[in-house]
């Protein structure tokens, strides 16, 4: 960061949080829909989901399935 000047460093800093954000966003609502079936009140599963994803180690079980998916689709391309 000391070799780049202060906007640089600054708008790499904001790229790294909006990154972060959209990821944990995008965590948190396959957590929902395989949870509890709904995400703001919109429901796409029916009954009542899979109760260990509303829990905390379903946090990492949605993350290693979204790093599966994400291989998968990189290995296409």
């Amino acid at each position: 960061a000391n070799k780049n000047s202060v906007g640089a460093s600054a708008l790499d800093g904001l790229g790294v949080g909006l990154g972060f954000t959209l990821s944990l966003t995008v965590i948190g609502i396959v957590r929902e829909i395989l949870g509890s079936g709904s995400v703001f009140g919109w429901k796409f599963i029916p009954g009542d989901g899979i109760l260990a994803f509303v829990m905390a180690p379903g946090a990492f079980i949605a993350l290693g399935y979204l790093m599966v998916l994400f291989n998968k689709y990189l290995a296409k391309k």
